[in-house]
């Protein structure tokens, strides 16, 4: 069974020749693991510590930098709401179609579910639209039949901000019309034409 991610439908929507070197011929490009790092650090701290374990030990291995970072989810106010479960596996099926990812956190305040994705870097230009907003709704919502009772919270640690997207009847089809779309245009793709647009940005360039 193939599971769509939203990584895989955003590199599809930016070049399809990329997606086909990455998930058809699956081809490993390196990057920086620097890039990704500090990241790492703070999803892992956080995923320890809403689950109620000492951090005590693994707080003091922070640098300057990522501590600041840290604090800065710890206060946040929707960090502070009643956990459910984190780094959690999620899939869902829309038509022939199935969808998955990994949410940082599910809490909730009284009937309300809250979806909390904590960026260290920039949040989607798009949130409402990107793809990982649309199936991580579409997937919470099917999942926990929350009656669209429910919500995407973007945490934007860089500028202390918060971006909330409300579901709605409303977007839970304009979300599964889009996401049919794309997948029947990968499923019916032959060429895998290339964008030129971000060519000098992608580790694949030098297969081109």
């Amino acid at each position: 069974m193939n599971i769509f991610s939203p990584n895989m439908l955003k590199i599809f929507s930016q070049c399809p020749k990329k997606y086909y070197y990455k998930y058809i011929l699956n081809i490993s490009a390196p990057q920086k693991q620097t890039l990704f790092e500090k990241g790492k650090k703070i999803h892992a701290l956080a995923n320890y510590y809403l689950k109620g374990d000492d951090i005590t030990k693994l707080e003091k291995t922070l640098n300057q930098e990522e501590a600041v970072v840290w604090e800065t989810l710890k206060n946040n106010e929707y960090f502070k709401k009643q956990y459910i479960n984190s780094e959690y596996d999620l899939s869902c099926k829309i038509d022939c179609y199935w969808f998955g990812g990994r949410i940082d956190a599910l809490v909730k305040d009284g009937n309300k579910t809250y979806i909390l994705d904590y960026k260290t870097g920039a949040i989607p230009k798009d949130p409402e639209n990107d793809y990982q907003t649309m199936i991580y709704l579409l997937a919470v919502n099917d999942f926990f039949k929350c009656n669209e009772n429910i919500a995407f919270v973007y945490i934007d640690l860089k500028n202390n901000k918060n971006h909330t997207i409300e579901f709605s009847k409303e977007l839970k089809e304009k979300y599964s019309e889009e996401l049919i779309k794309i997948c029947k245009d990968i499923s019916q793709s032959n060429s895998f034409e290339k964008n030129e647009t971000n060519c000098k940005f992608c580790e694949y360039s030098k297969l081109c």
